[in-house]
């Protein structure tokens, strides 16, 4: 399989809070490598994973369910 990876648009704006969703949704993802941008306009999340397909209806719903906005970029 074919890396994937996956960037969303997100409104978190601090490496605190970064640091701590990165440990929620590797505890949903743990085939995944996760990461913030927070220095891009957009306040990027990154998730790229090389052994199963991204859910990405599931990364959107756990960052609303938490109380941030996240919208997958194309």
């Amino acid at each position: 399989m074919n890396t994937q990876v996956e960037i969303f648009k997100t409104d978190v704006m601090q490496e605190c809070e970064a640091a701590t969703l990165v440990g929620l949704l590797l505890q949903h993802l743990p085939h995944c490598s996760v990461n913030f941008d927070l220095e891009d306009c957009d306040r990027i999340l990154r998730i790229e994973s090389a052994q199963q397909q991204i859910n990405l209806p599931q990364v959107i719903y756990i960052m609303n369910r938490l109380g941030y906005s996240c919208t997958l970029l194309t």
